[in-house]
């Protein structure tokens, strides 16, 4: 059965469209830095980087530009790949190393909400009566707050943040959707026949629901933190985008929010705004690729064969 789903999957062009384009960036993350001597900031040099140097980077260089960095008793020959900012830092090196982030934070963050919710719906639905009061009670009120507003208000009383601080924060204001769709699930599921034999048997309640509910959802499941893992990137650079990101490091919400800033579009800049936003575009394209594919191999009602 797996073979078969595998083989459809393979089939797929949305499937394999999304993930080539997913596994291209993940792969740029993870290969990128080697390519550039600057660290994450694109300050310094990396064996440069407790130096003080004579001359920096030259500011706005564009897209594949060569330029010298000076230190004492050495000077080194750098290549600009996507040109650097107003401040001389280089862009390329603040591209690879803030899609990292921004792939942490989506990892980090969809993979807690995916667990709150998952955690959340099977306990809902299979236990029921005031187990599933009190927790849809909860569900509920964190659904009509706006998650936006609130991770704003977190983020703003925090006088430190990181990128695992930002992916905890947005898993865990991410996951009632998913404890509502799971708990669905479950309801349509804790009644047929195959459930009432695992009680016949004496297995107890968290093994029912591991070894016999959550196969039978396994895809859906799949799907799930698909859409978590994009949403948690979103939320994450609409939060840098605002100036409310990690206090340290970079990502590509605040390499949007600098070229914002400092009106890179409308000084001619664009090498400063337009890779980091085609960058985005294009991996939560990906994921909608891989998602509708991955709906089209499990419901034969959508395949296209």
């Amino acid at each position: 059965m797996k073979s078969e789903k595998l083989r459809i999957a393979l089939k797929n062009r949305k499937f394999k469209v999304g993930v080539a384009i997913i596994v291209f960036f993940a792969l740029f993350a993870l290969i990128g830095p080697l390519v550039t001597p600057f660290d994450q900031l694109g300050y310094y040099p990396v064996k440069l980087h407790k130096m003080l140097l004579l001359k920096r980077s030259t500011p706005n260089l564009p897209p594949m530009s060569h330029d010298v960095i000076y230190a004492p008793g050495r000077e080194i020959n750098v290549t600009h790949y996507l040109g650097t900012d107003s401040f001389g830092r280089d862009l390329y090196a603040q591209v690879v190393y803030g899609l990292r982030n921004s792939l942490i934070v989506g990892l980090i963050g969809g993979g807690i909400a995916t667990f709150v919710g998952l955690t959340i719906g099977f306990l809902a639905g299979y236990r029921g009566g005031w187990t599933d009061e009190i927790l849809m009670m909860i569900t509920n009120i964190m659904l009509v707050i706006p998650t936006m507003a609130l991770l704003i208000i977190i983020a703003a009383y925090m006088s430190t943040r990181g990128v695992i601080i930002e992916s905890i924060i947005i898993g865990l204001t991410a996951w009632p959707w998913t404890a509502r769709a799971i708990r669905a699930q479950t309801l349509s599921l804790k009644n047929r026949e195959f459930v009432h034999l695992a009680k016949l048997a004496g297995l107890s309640d968290l093994k029912i629901i591991i070894g016999e509910i959550l196969p039978n959802i396994t895809s859906y499941v799949f799907m799930v933190f698909i859409l978590q893992f994009g949403g948690a990137i979103l939320a994450a650079i609409g939060l840098d985008f605002i100036g409310l990101g990690p206090t340290r490091g970079i990502s590509l919400g605040i390499i949007l929010q600098n070229a914002v800033l400092w009106n890179a579009i409308n000084l001619g800049y664009w090498w400063w705004a337009i890779p980091p936003g085609l960058i985005i575009a294009l991996f939560i394209t990906g994921l909608y690729f891989v998602n509708i594919g991955l709906e089209e191999v499990f419901n034969p009602r959508l395949r296209r064969e």
